[in-house]
């Protein structure tokens, strides 16, 4: 048995993956979908398409000029029927094209597997898919692989931690597609002549553990169990568990030698090479006690939470919260009919068991939102000065280090609501040239 391996602080959180084992189960196309020009990290798409326009299933529907941003494609064949502007659960106004489906799904037929014979053509092909992290953060993974000439990378890791409560969509990958996550991280390895391949899994995912590890036989893989410990999942800390490497302050994986690619990222990468199917479906994880049948169902990008919920049975209790994403680092949506995104990995609708929100209290400076960060910061002190607005200190204090993991407010005995905070004193640092003229 490996040594299990981990970072320093953190957080230990209670173990709820509910639907670990509920397969996936696909869901029909609906009637209508609304896909938004940014699903990404990025510059923002333009509609290729009209109001009346045709449209088939892989259609790329919208585009962007700029190098970091992701095409994205239909996931029904049917007709546009507008174009629209909507306020997205994350606050921006994104213009979105609704779609009908005529309940064909007819595939277009610039759909066919693309011919990669080197680096070059293996980043458009995965430019071309519209392909993004499909983690949560969404950024747009051909930019992770296009790297310039002088990194010097010699390890991939591939991120099969899932380290929130609640989400098993990445554990149901690791054991309905294992062939397409060994394939992937190897066709990764091969194009980017990266001698060291790792898929990290936390020790409470034991199946997940075993099967990679059977299929990575005979290949350079290595499968690493993790000690389990939140944020274990967080890019840096697990770089730090599994290579021993810092990632200096402002810096990328790259600076240190590595590429981080989320485990269903890495098993797209296999089967759209083997299919020519873009980014148009993901599998969600839906649960919570409002919801009467939690599972993993797979979605085409588009669809409603509303009709997302209903498929799962509907709502058995009154929603007091609906989150995309996990209870630690999602964020909390107050409109169901909001579209699922390709980087929305979970949409969580809780009901009795959030309980009220707590009062927050004066700080009892006890440090132990100190001693749990895992980028080693004072969230104490970034809380303190995001209130006052003291952009100065917030830099002098390292507050774009912060990873909004939640470990300082979830063990802070004063329930002060530190990463709400945070994030806003990181909203003033980002204004800040704007509020000076710069560019």
């Amino acid at each position: 048995m490996k040594r299990k391996k981990t970072f320093k602080q953190g957080a230990t959180l209670p173990h709820i993956k509910n639907t670990a084992h509920s397969p996936t189960v696909v869901m029909p196309a609906p009637e209508t979908i609304t896909v938004p020009m940014q699903q990404h990290i990025g510059a923002p798409c333009k509609p290729v398409l009209q109001k009346g326009d045709r449209v088939k299933v892989g259609q790329v529907i919208g585009d962007s000029d700029q190098y970091v941003s992701a095409p994205i494609h239909s996931g029904v064949s049917g007709k546009v029927a507008k174009m629209d502007i909507i306020l997205t659960y994350d606050g921006r106004n994104v213009p979105v094209m609704i779609i009908e489906s005529d309940g064909e799904n007819e595939i277009h037929e610039d759909v066919k597997p693309p011919k990669v014979g080197n680096l070059n053509e293996f980043v458009k092909a995965i430019r071309a898919s519209g392909l993004v992290g499909l983690g949560g953060a969404g950024f747009p993974t051909h930019v992770k692989l296009n790297l310039p000439n002088e990194a010097d990378i010699d390890t991939l890791i591939v991120n099969a931690v899932e380290c929130e409560p609640y989400i098993t969509s990445d554990f149901r990958e690791a054991l309905e597609h294992t062939e397409h996550v060994i394939r992937g991280t190897e066709i990764i390895g091969e194009f980017l002549k990266i001698p060291n391949l790792i898929i990290g899994v936390e020790d409470n995912k034991p199946e997940s553990i075993e099967i990679l590890s059977q299929a990575a036989k005979g290949t350079k893989i290595q499968v690493q169990p993790l000690i389990t410990r939140y944020p274990q999942g967080a890019e840096k800390m697990l770089i730090s568990a599994l290579t021993g490497r810092k990632v200096p302050s402002g810096g990328l994986p790259s600076d240190v030698g590595t590429i981080v690619l989320n485990i269903t990222t890495v098993s797209f990468i296999s089967k759209y090479l083997e299919t020519g199917m873009p980014l148009v479906k993901r599998r969600v994880t839906v649960d919570g006690t409002a919801v009467k049948n939690p599972g993993n169902v797979e979605v085409v990008v588009g669809t409603s939470i509303r009709e997302l919920l209903a498929f799962c049975g509907g709502i058995t209790e009154e929603i007091k919260k609906v989150i995309m994403g996990g209870p630690m680092m999602g964020i909390a949506n107050y409109n169901i009919d909001q579209p699922i995104l390709k980087q929305n990995n979970a949409i969580l609708a809780l009901g009795k068991e959030l309980g009220d929100p707590p009062n927050e209290t004066p700080c009892i400076r006890c440090g132990r939102c100190v001693s749990r960060c895992p980028m080693s910061l004072m969230p104490v002190n970034l809380d303190l000065f995001s209130r006052r607005r003291d952009l100065e200190m917030l830099n002098r204090y390292h507050i774009m280090d912060c990873i909004e993991c939640g470990s300082c407010t979830y063990n802070c005995p004063a329930k002060r609501y530190l990463v709400q905070s945070i994030r806003m004193g990181k909203t003033l640092i980002r204004q800040q040239p704007k509020v000076k003229g710069g560019k």
